[in-house]
């Protein structure tokens, strides 16, 4: 799954640090999520799409396999 939250993050001046602090991650987990290596469980998806006042889908781009 793609996701837009690298762009979005960056569009509003949030390092990753802050963003993982705020989500309650590592930033590591911040970066594995930017770069496709790691899928987020439902909830955390939703976390940032709340974050971002955004819609999950607005984030996060779902590609049928």
């Amino acid at each position: 799954m793609k996701n837009k939250i690298e762009a979005i993050r960056k569009e509003k001046g949030i390092l990753q640090e802050e963003f993982a602090k705020a989500m309650g991650v590592s930033r590591q987990t911040i970066s594995s999520l930017e770069n496709g290596r790691y899928n987020p469980s439902i909830l955390l998806a939703h976390k940032i799409a709340t974050f971002f006042g955004m819609a999950i889908e607005e984030v996060f781009i779902f590609e049928e396999e």
